[in-house]
């Protein structure tokens, strides 16, 4: 197989061209040259997609399957998909769960309406640029295009710092503050689970729109902060304590502590997908401790969370130690 990967040395895009590297497929990246290091054997070609004429080092080229995670501007998406429309027969993009429109309920699927974007946008919030990009891709290659639709995305590499977060808080030791109830379900998908389900599914050529998520309930929070206590050696003592005492501060589920939102919180939804139609084709999801374990072993070797790749700089996640002190200096003995 001949892989073109738009991007491919950030997060999920690196973790794409490492699964195709796996594989033994010829690799090509297309990227601006100036983020990240390739395996060896990937041919990289270099070109600006937001520039004139950037997309000029494609010209004359032949793959099988092209894969893009571009989150910004959606006429980035259609002038590419335009530009390999005769180069490539399967157009692959990593999209988000966050096109959904507002209000999302729990367990939606794939039938569900997305906000409404347009495909030559030139600017728009996170929502609505991969929205957009899924009409682009799809005006082009119609049921050619596989738009797959990620949820909350852990494993080595992540550039958020969700998983990160809670491995160095962990680590630390003492009392942490763990968001309950311990046995409140999760829902994610491993980085390397996603990558090789998008390569599976492109080499089959399959279309359509899949959530690519694991079921609700693949692991729990205490399940993933026990993996996390394991994995890092801590003495750390998980103080676990009812969201209600903690909404109540001010804390903002997903972003202060990441990954937990509470039942009956309007953000739920991001851990209450129907995931059934990926799963029909073929996603596997591996055990919780094997995500944090091999998170955990990859954060002691690069030091820190990477910046994002071609992203402007977002706002931390995690709670100041100081934040959680005082609130843990205010729960019951």
């Amino acid at each position: 197989m001949r892989l073109l990967m738009l991007g491919g040395t950030g997060f999920v895009g690196g973790a794409i061209v490492a699964e195709a590297v796996r594989r033994d497929w010829s690799v090509t990246v297309f990227n601006r040259g100036v983020h990240g290091r390739l395996p060896a054997g990937v041919h990289r070609l270099r070109g600006d997609r937001t520039a004139p004429d950037g997309l000029a080092a494609l010209a004359g080229g032949e793959w099988d399957l092209v894969v893009d995670t571009w989150d910004g501007a959606p006429r980035a998406v259609l002038d590419a998909a335009r530009t390999l429309a005769d180069a490539v027969p399967h157009y692959a993009y990593v999209s988000s769960g966050s096109v959904y429109a507002p209000p999302v309920a729990d367990g939606t699927g794939e039938e569900a309406p997305t906000v409404a974007a347009e495909p030559d946008a030139e600017d728009g919030d996170y929502p609505h640029n991969k929205a957009g990009a899924e009409r682009a891709a799809v005006r082009v290659f119609g049921d050619r295009a596989l738009l797959a639709r990620a949820g909350l995305i852990l494993g080595p590499g992540e550039d958020i710092g969700r998983l990160p977060w809670w491995l160095h808080r962990v680590a630390r030791g003492g009392d942490v503050l763990a968001p309950g109830p311990r046995d409140l379900p999760l829902q994610y998908v491993d980085v390397r689970d996603l990558a090789i389900w998008l390569l599976d599914r492109g080499a089959e050529h399959v279309g359509g729109a899949y959530n690519v998520v694991s079921r609700a309930g693949h692991t729990t929070m205490g399940e993933l902060l026990d993996a996390a206590v394991a994995a890092t050696g801590s003495d750390a003592t998980l103080r676990w304590t009812a969201p209600e005492p903690i909404l109540a501060a001010g804390v903002e589920p997903w972003n202060d502590l990441p990954i937990w939102v509470p039942r009956g919180h309007e953000y739920r939804w991001l851990l209450e997908w129907d995931v059934a139609r990926a799963y029909a084709a073929g996603l596997v999801c591996r055990p919780v401790t094997e995500t944090v374990a091999d998170t955990w072993r990859w954060l002691r070797e690069v030091g820190q969370v990477p910046a994002r790749a071609g992203r402007p700089a977002r706002a931390p996640v995690g709670l100041a130690p100081e934040r959680e002190a005082a609130l843990l200096a205010g729960l019951p003995a």
